[in-house]
């Protein structure tokens, strides 16, 4: 095969470019220190590294919304916490009260003053807000979810939040869950109506829907009997009481011991539940600190640059560089027989 002058200067040249583009290459990763400074230096790597690196944005914005919930349920707890107490308190006052030979229409209406400070407080309670939003109003939460007569103005909304990839969890517990002994009964009581049937809603003893007093007290066996145990609320059973110590009514304060009962274990409840949401949301931020530690040394292993390697790849390159230049220098010396052939 004929090899001419130009077949040989082409040859060079493509051996001092190419010689050049891997010392150029090796020099960009000693600077940075980076294997992969463009998707081109290795596609597959770049892509995966991306996809690490989009995870962990992803896990920010998770985190955020964990530490929302977070709040939010740490908040609940703290209130229903106090709500536990607040009941308790109630049901001392009862079963001190309950009894003609503990008590008298004095110590009665005196009492009953500390019962009305423990309605408003109950209010204040259930109309905690977090950031600006009313927690117990289910999906209302621009409104207090419970009025100044005790009753309630939200919905049965639960707000669920994802927290890491496909893991959602209910930040939020609403009134009517947490202020009802028969939340269901509750709603459909509320709502007045139940398998087609019409009931008149009246309050507990002597305190009729809106909270006045003096009425006459209907019964609801009838809807009970349709529904099952009657409930309990935390705002009716503290009008109860009260109007109980106003009146005098022995058997009504007694009926609200196993009232409250009911309540303090329902809160109890719901307060372990939360429980269960918060222990969550920690094992799913471990997991995740977890995962993002792996997929920071994955992302190192894809990407950094062993320093050491590359300083000795650039003295070996440097030195085939420099033979390529010395062979080239004497392949390319022109003389009178290379131009005849």
């Amino acid at each position: 095969m004929r090899i001419t002058h130009n077949s040989n200067h082409d040859l060079v040249q493509n051996s001092i470019l190419q010689s050049k583009g891997r010392m150029e290459k090796l020099q960009r990763e000693g600077s940075s220190l980076k294997k992969i400074n463009t998707p081109s230096d290795d596609p597959v790597a770049a892509a995966k590294i991306l996809q690490m690196r989009t995870e962990k944005e992803n896990n920010i914005s998770f985190r955020d919304t964990a530490k929302l919930a977070e709040a939010y349920l740490g908040n609940s707890d703290n209130a229903l916490s106090q709500m536990t107490d607040l009941l308790i308190r109630a049901k001392e006052i009862a079963i001190g009260q309950s009894s003609g030979a503990s008590s008298n229409e004095g110590t009665r209406f005196g009492i009953s003053e500390e019962v009305s400070q423990l309605f408003k407080q109950a209010i204040s309670i259930a109309n905690t807000r977090v950031a600006g939003r009313y927690i117990f109003g289910g999906y209302k939460t621009n409104s207090p979810p419970v009025n100044d007569k005790g009753n309630y103005q939200g919905d049965d909304g639960e707000m669920m939040v994802e927290i890491a990839k496909d893991v959602f969890i209910n930040m939020n517990v609403p009134g009517l869950e947490a202020f009802n002994s028969q939340p269901r009964s509750s709603k459909d009581y509320r709502e007045g109506q139940v398998e087609g049937r019409i009931f008149e809603d009246r309050g507990p003893a002597g305190v009729d829907a809106d909270g006045n007093q003096d009425i006459e007290f209907q019964p609801r066996s009838e809807y009970e009997a349709i529904q099952g145990p009657q409930n309990a609320n935390v705002f009716q059973e503290l009008q109860r009481l009260r109007t109980g110590l106003l009146t005098g009514d022995l058997d009504s304060i007694r009926s609200t011991l196993d009232q409250f009962d009911q309540l303090i274990d329902k809160v109890n409840a719901v307060r372990s539940q939360i429980g269960s949401r918060l222990q969550g949301i920690e094992s799913t931020s471990a997991a995740m600190d977890r995962h993002e530690i792996t997929n920071a040394q994955l992302t190192q292993n894809l990407e950094d640059a062993d320093l050491t390697q590359v300083m000795a790849d650039m003295a070996n390159e440097e030195t085939v560089l420099r033979s390529t230049m010395s062979v080239s220098q004497r392949l390319l010396q022109p003389t009178l027989m290379d131009f005849i052939k």
